[in-house]
C-alpha cells in the first residue's frame, strides 16, 4: 500500500519501521517541527524525524494540519491511507476522509480509557492491572473513531512509563500491519467503542509533586508512572538548602509508621513514612547529578532519621 506515515516521538519509530520491513510504500512521513533541546537549546528533529530521514524518505513538518496550504500539500498526495501514531497534531476531516482507504490511528489504551495525551502515564498512575493498544479509524473526536484491532498488555507490578513504554509500542507495531492488510482485503472488523470515556490529560509538572499524605500503595504507582519524564519530585533539605529531588523507583513495603508522613525513617533503605504505610525509593536523582539507588544517595545525602521530605 502506498502510505503517509505521521508520527513524532520514539513510540512512532517502531511503527514505521515495521511497516518499511512489511513492504508498504512509504510517500511521505510528517512529523512535528524540530523543537529547541538540551541546555543549549538546540533546534533537534524528532526521533521520527531523523529515523525517516535515515531511510531517505520524504519528511515534512508543517506547524498546523489546519493550515489551507497543509491540507492542499497532503491531499495533493497519491495514497491509499495514512497512518497516524502519536503526531501531536489535530486532523480535519479534509486530511482524514482524502484518501481511499481513510486514516488510521495507533492509540496506547484499551479504548474508551485513557484518550488523550498521557494514556501510559495514566494507566500506570491510577493502578490498572493491564492495558493496550488499539489500532482504530479517526474521526475529528479526540480519540472517538471505531476499533479495528486491540492487543492486551498485563501491568507488572515494577513497571514504570519507560518500561511499559516499550511493551506497547512492540506491541502497536505488531498490530499495524495485521490491520492494514485487513482492510486492504475489505475483512476489517470495525467496532464503535462502548463504556464511559476516562481522558489521560498532560501531565504538569505540580501534579508530578509527590503528596506523602497519600497511601505507600497509590504513591508507588505515582512514581512508576511518572518515570523517567517528567519524574516524580519531592524537596530535601540536608542542611544546604531546599533542593528537589527526582524519585524514578519505589516499593511499597510491609512496614507501618506512626510518623508525619514524609519522615525519613530510621534503619535500612530510603524509607519514608506515607499517609498509609511506609514506601521505600530504590531509585532517585537529585538536581544536576546522576540517578543513584536509594541506599547509596542516603549514604551521601547528609539525610538522617527524623527529617523531612516534603
Amino acid at each position: 500500500m502506498r502510505l503517509v506515515f505521521m508520527g513524532t516521538p520514539e513510540f512512532a519509530v517502531r511503527a514505521l519501521a515495521e511497516l518499511v520491513a512489511s513492504g508498504h510504500e512509504i510517500v511521505c512521513v510528517y512529523s512535528q517541527p524540530p523543537a529547541p533541546k538540551g541546555r543549549g537549546q538546540v533546534l533537534s528533529p524528532s526521533p521520527v524525524h531523523t529515523f525517516a530521514q535515515g531511510l531517505g524518505l520524504e519528511v515534512r513538518t508543517p506547524k498546523s494540519m489546519k493550515d489551507p496550504q497543509a491540507i492542499a500539500d497532503f491531499r495533493a498526495l497519491d495514497i491509499d491511507a495514512a497512518v497516524v501514531v502519536a503526531y501531536g497534531k489535530i486532523h480535519k476531516n479534509e486530511v482524514l476522509e482524502h484518501q481511499s482507504l481513510g486514516c488510521l490511528n495507533v492509540h496506547a489504551s484499551l479504548l474508551p480509557r485513557w484518550r488523550g495525551a498521557a494514556p501510559i502515564q495514566r494507566a500506570i498512575m491510577a493502578g490498572d492491572a493491564f492495558t493496550g493498544v488499539e489500532v482504530m479509524r479517526m474521526s475529528e473526536g479526540l480519540d472517538e473513531g471505531p476499533v479495528i484491532l486491540s492487543g492486551r498488555v498485563e501491568i507488572a507490578a515494577d513497571d514504570t512509563a519507560q518500561s511499559l513504554h516499550d511493551k506497547l509500542a512492540a506491541l502497536g507495531a505488531s498490530l499495524l500491519p495485521v490491520a492494514l492488510a485487513a482492510i486492504e482485503r475489505g475483512g476489517a472488523q470495525e467496532r464503535a467503542q462502548t463504556g464511559e470515556p476516562t481522558y489521560a490529560k498532560k501531565i504538569t509538572p505540580e501534579e508530578a509533586r509527590i503528596d506523602w499524605t497519600r497511601p505507600a500503595r497509590d504513591l508507588d504507582f505515582h512514581i512508576r508512572g511518572l518515570s523517567p519524564f517528567p519524574g516524580a519530585w519531592t524537596m530535601m533539605d540536608a542542611g544546604k538548602g531546599a533542593q528537589r529531588l527526582k524519585v524514578l523507583m519505589s516499593r511499597p513495603t510491609d512496614e507501618a509508621s506512626g510518623e508525619v508522613p514524609g519522615t525519613l525513617l530510621l534503619g535500612a533503605g530510603l524509607k519514608i513514612a506515607t499517609g498509609d504505610g511506609v514506601i521505600e525509593l530504590t531509585r532517585v536523582q537529585r538536581e544536576g547529578k546522576s540517578a543513584q539507588d536509594g541506599v547509596e544517595f542516603l549514604k551521601g545525602s547528609g539525610l538522617r532519621a527524623g527529617d523531612q521530605l516534603i
